[in-house]
Protein backbone atom coordinates (compact mmCIF):
# COMPACT_ATOMS: atom_id res chain seq x y z
CA UNK A 1 0.00 0.00 0.00
CA UNK A 2 1.33 3.67 -0.81
CA UNK A 3 2.21 5.61 2.10
CA UNK A 4 -0.82 7.97 2.74
CA UNK A 5 0.11 11.48 2.25
CA UNK A 6 -0.87 14.44 4.87
CA UNK A 7 -3.58 17.24 3.58
CA UNK A 8 -1.70 20.73 3.20
CA UNK A 9 -3.56 23.22 5.41
CA UNK A 10 -3.34 27.07 4.92
CA UNK A 11 -3.68 29.20 8.38
CA UNK A 12 -2.39 32.70 8.51
CA UNK A 13 -0.87 32.82 4.96
CA UNK A 14 1.30 29.36 5.80
CA UNK A 15 0.44 26.64 3.77
CA UNK A 16 1.63 23.84 6.28
CA UNK A 17 2.57 20.39 5.59
CA UNK A 18 -0.23 18.95 7.78
CA UNK A 19 -3.16 19.99 9.65
CA UNK A 20 -1.01 18.85 12.85
CA UNK A 21 0.85 21.60 12.37
CA UNK A 22 -1.45 24.16 11.53
CA UNK A 23 -3.47 22.95 14.80
CA UNK A 24 0.19 23.50 16.55
CA UNK A 25 0.14 27.47 14.59
CA UNK A 26 -3.18 27.78 16.30
CA UNK A 27 -2.23 26.78 20.18
CA UNK A 28 1.13 28.91 19.64
CA UNK A 29 -1.52 32.11 18.44
CA UNK A 30 -4.32 31.02 22.14
CA UNK A 31 -0.36 31.19 23.99
CA UNK A 32 0.07 34.74 22.44
CA UNK A 33 4.07 33.58 21.52
CA UNK A 34 5.49 34.88 18.73
CA UNK A 35 6.07 31.86 15.87
CA UNK A 36 7.54 31.56 12.45
CA UNK A 37 6.86 28.69 10.48
CA UNK A 38 9.53 27.37 8.34
CA UNK A 39 12.01 30.11 8.73
CA UNK A 40 15.11 29.01 7.43
CA UNK A 41 17.29 25.56 6.88
CA UNK A 42 20.40 24.78 7.84
CA UNK A 43 23.30 22.46 6.41
CA UNK A 44 24.51 20.16 9.28
CA UNK A 45 27.25 18.51 7.31
CA UNK A 46 27.70 15.38 5.67
CA UNK A 47 25.56 16.17 3.67
CA UNK A 48 22.84 16.56 6.24
CA UNK A 49 20.12 19.38 5.75
CA UNK A 50 17.50 20.45 7.91
CA UNK A 51 14.34 22.98 7.85
CA UNK A 52 13.32 23.19 11.32
CA UNK A 53 9.10 23.37 11.56
CA UNK A 54 8.58 26.45 14.09
CA UNK A 55 10.50 28.96 15.55
CA UNK A 56 9.26 30.60 18.61
CA UNK A 57 10.52 33.95 20.51
CA UNK A 58 10.49 35.12 24.23
CA UNK A 59 10.01 31.44 25.10
CA UNK A 60 11.07 30.93 28.93
CA UNK A 61 11.87 27.74 30.23
CA UNK A 62 11.13 26.95 33.69
CA UNK A 63 13.52 23.91 34.98
CA UNK A 64 16.98 23.29 35.47
CA UNK A 65 18.75 26.46 33.78
CA UNK A 66 16.18 28.69 34.30
CA UNK A 67 16.32 31.49 31.52
CA UNK A 68 13.72 33.73 29.92
CA UNK A 69 13.26 35.05 26.37
CA UNK A 70 14.70 32.36 24.52
CA UNK A 71 14.58 31.27 20.86
CA UNK A 72 13.04 27.90 20.72
CA UNK A 73 12.92 25.49 17.64
CA UNK A 74 9.99 23.05 17.55
CA UNK A 75 9.27 19.74 15.19
CA UNK A 76 6.25 18.92 14.51
CA UNK A 77 6.14 14.44 14.41
CA UNK A 78 2.98 12.09 13.72
CA UNK A 79 6.08 9.49 13.51
CA UNK A 80 9.77 9.55 13.34
CA UNK A 81 12.27 7.71 11.85
CA UNK A 82 16.45 7.49 12.48
CA UNK A 83 16.99 10.02 9.43
CA UNK A 84 14.29 12.40 11.96
CA UNK A 85 16.35 11.65 14.91
CA UNK A 86 19.84 12.38 13.44
CA UNK A 87 19.07 15.67 12.37
CA UNK A 88 17.34 16.90 15.33
CA UNK A 89 19.76 15.57 18.07
CA UNK A 90 22.79 17.05 15.17
CA UNK A 91 20.86 20.38 15.23
CA UNK A 92 20.72 20.76 19.16
CA UNK A 93 23.72 19.76 19.73
CA UNK A 94 25.61 21.85 17.33
CA UNK A 95 23.84 24.75 19.29
CA UNK A 96 26.67 24.59 22.25
CA UNK A 97 29.76 26.02 22.30
CA UNK A 98 32.61 23.66 21.04
CA UNK A 99 33.79 24.06 25.15
CA UNK A 100 30.55 23.24 26.45
CA UNK A 101 26.92 20.81 26.66
CA UNK A 102 25.24 22.40 29.48
CA UNK A 103 22.47 24.75 29.83
CA UNK A 104 19.47 25.89 26.90
CA UNK A 105 21.10 25.07 23.64
CA UNK A 106 20.85 27.78 21.33
CA UNK A 107 19.49 25.47 18.64
CA UNK A 108 16.90 24.32 21.41
CA UNK A 109 14.41 21.68 19.94
CA UNK A 110 11.11 20.87 21.49
CA UNK A 111 9.35 17.57 19.43
CA UNK A 112 5.98 17.32 19.30
CA UNK A 113 3.50 15.21 18.00
CA UNK A 114 -0.44 15.46 18.33
CA UNK A 115 -2.04 17.85 20.50
CA UNK A 116 -2.28 16.21 23.68
CA UNK A 117 -5.25 14.45 24.96
CA UNK A 118 -7.44 15.33 28.39
CA UNK A 119 -10.51 17.38 29.20
CA UNK A 120 -8.01 19.18 32.05
CA UNK A 121 -4.83 20.53 32.98
CA UNK A 122 -4.02 17.30 34.90
CA UNK A 123 -5.29 15.04 32.47
CA UNK A 124 -3.49 16.83 29.36
CA UNK A 125 0.27 17.16 31.83
CA UNK A 126 -0.69 13.15 32.18
CA UNK A 127 -0.55 12.53 28.50
CA UNK A 128 2.77 14.95 28.46
CA UNK A 129 4.30 12.68 30.90
CA UNK A 130 3.43 9.51 29.46
CA UNK A 131 5.19 10.57 26.06
CA UNK A 132 7.77 12.49 27.82
CA UNK A 133 9.02 9.40 29.62
CA UNK A 134 8.91 6.67 26.91
CA UNK A 135 11.66 5.45 25.81
CA UNK A 136 12.51 5.46 22.22
CA UNK A 137 16.57 4.64 22.05
CA UNK A 138 18.53 7.15 20.12
CA UNK A 139 15.24 8.92 19.12
CA UNK A 140 14.34 11.89 20.75
CA UNK A 141 11.75 11.48 23.29
CA UNK A 142 8.23 13.79 22.72
CA UNK A 143 7.71 16.96 25.47
CA UNK A 144 11.11 16.11 26.87
CA UNK A 145 13.89 18.76 28.18
CA UNK A 146 16.67 16.03 26.19
CA UNK A 147 16.65 18.11 23.10
CA UNK A 148 16.14 21.73 25.12
CA UNK A 149 19.33 21.47 27.59
CA UNK A 150 19.92 18.08 27.84
CA UNK A 151 18.03 16.69 30.57
CA UNK A 152 15.50 13.73 30.43
CA UNK A 153 12.76 15.30 32.03
CA UNK A 154 9.22 15.86 30.70
CA UNK A 155 8.56 19.33 29.01
CA UNK A 156 5.40 20.85 29.34
CA UNK A 157 4.16 24.18 27.08
CA UNK A 158 1.86 26.62 28.44
CA UNK A 159 1.06 30.22 29.40
CA UNK A 160 2.81 31.24 32.93
CA UNK A 161 0.68 33.58 35.24
CA UNK A 162 1.99 36.59 33.49
CA UNK A 163 1.19 35.58 30.06
CA UNK A 164 4.61 34.31 28.65
CA UNK A 165 4.70 31.00 26.91
CA UNK A 166 6.83 28.93 28.93
CA UNK A 167 8.12 24.98 28.68
CA UNK A 168 7.93 24.01 32.40
CA UNK A 169 9.20 21.12 34.24
CA UNK A 170 6.48 18.36 34.69
CA UNK A 171 6.45 18.49 39.17
CA UNK A 172 5.11 21.21 41.22
CA UNK A 173 8.29 23.68 41.65
CA UNK A 174 7.58 24.52 37.61
CA UNK A 175 3.90 23.75 37.61
CA UNK A 176 2.63 25.80 40.43
CA UNK A 177 3.30 29.19 37.99
CA UNK A 178 1.34 27.91 35.12
CA UNK A 179 -1.58 29.26 34.23
CA UNK A 180 -3.80 26.01 33.85
CA UNK A 181 -7.19 27.67 32.81
CA UNK A 182 -5.07 29.60 29.69
CA UNK A 183 -3.37 26.89 29.03
CA UNK A 184 -6.25 24.00 28.95
CA UNK A 185 -8.42 26.79 26.72
CA UNK A 186 -5.45 27.07 24.39
CA UNK A 187 -4.58 23.02 24.11
CA UNK A 188 -8.48 22.62 23.46
CA UNK A 189 -9.06 25.30 20.71
CA UNK A 190 -6.32 23.83 19.19
CA UNK A 191 -7.78 19.93 19.05
CA UNK A 192 -10.88 21.54 17.81
CA UNK A 193 -9.65 23.60 14.96
CA UNK A 194 -11.29 22.70 11.41
CA UNK A 195 -9.86 24.16 8.40
CA UNK A 196 -12.12 22.72 5.92
CA UNK A 197 -13.48 26.49 5.09
CA UNK A 198 -10.77 28.11 4.15
CA UNK A 199 -7.45 30.11 6.15
CA UNK A 200 -9.37 31.19 9.20
CA UNK A 201 -9.78 27.93 11.13
CA UNK A 202 -13.65 27.32 13.14
CA UNK A 203 -12.86 27.37 16.64
CA UNK A 204 -15.59 25.80 18.78
CA UNK A 205 -16.19 28.83 21.80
Amino acid sequence: MNRLKAIQTEYKGYLFRSRLEARWAVFFDECGVRWEYEPEGYDLGDGIHYLPDFRLHGVTVSHGYHRKNCTIYVEVKGEMNDADAEKINRFYQAGYPEDSDWGVSGAAVLVVGNIPEGENMREITDSIRSLAYTEHGRWPNFYNFQTVDGDFYAACPGIDRRGIFTLFGDDSRYLHSMDKYTTEKAYRRARQARFEFGETPRIRR
